[in-house]
């Protein structure tokens, strides 16, 4: 049994219908799956302390970061992915940004939704290539930084 159906099953839920739902409703997804993501991706680059884990996980799971990671992917996204990012990120929302440009805030959303809704239309081999050619070029370190680059990851799947 696919896993949606088992969850609906079990549950007592209904399948969502991606083109349906808000764009806040789909970034509110997509924020959990794009969580889900980085952290698959940060966690296949060999044992590391949980706590320097979550110091990398966070430094992409935020609004500049999420932004910076849209200016990375968008001219790889199709015309039906561009029309979804801007519908999450033309949402409007009750709470500010918090420590964030609103520009930037905007666009995360965007992105969000993008996942959100690549998600439930069960698009994971898309998720994974925007991911996979955008996570690598946005861990790249600064030059003279001093951070170390993070890994590519072993090939496969991130969800």
């Amino acid at each position: 049994m696919e896993g949606f159906e088992l969850i609906n099953r079990e549950f007592g839920t209904r399948a969502l219908d991606a083109d349906e739902l808000s764009g806040l409703t789909l970034a509110y997804i997509g924020d959990a799956v794009f969580e889900l993501a980085v952290r698959l991706y940060m966690s296949t680059h060999g044992s590391r302390q949980v706590n320097r884990l979550h110091k990398h996980v966070t430094a992409v799971v935020n609004a500049k970061a999420q932004s910076d990671l849209y200016r990375i992917i968008e001219s790889r996204l199709r015309p039906e992915e561009l029309l979804i990012f801007k519908r999450g990120r033309n949402s409007k929302t009750i709470t500010a940004a918090k420590n964030q440009k609103i520009t930037d805030y905007r666009r995360a959303t965007g992105l969000e939704a993008l996942m959100g809704w690549l998600y439930l239309k069960e698009r994971f081999d898309r998720i994974t290539e925007l991911l996979g050619y955008g996570l690598p070029k946005l861990l790249e370190p600064e030059a003279g930084s001093g951070d170390e680059p993070v890994p590519e990851p072993e090939a496969g799947p991130l969800l």
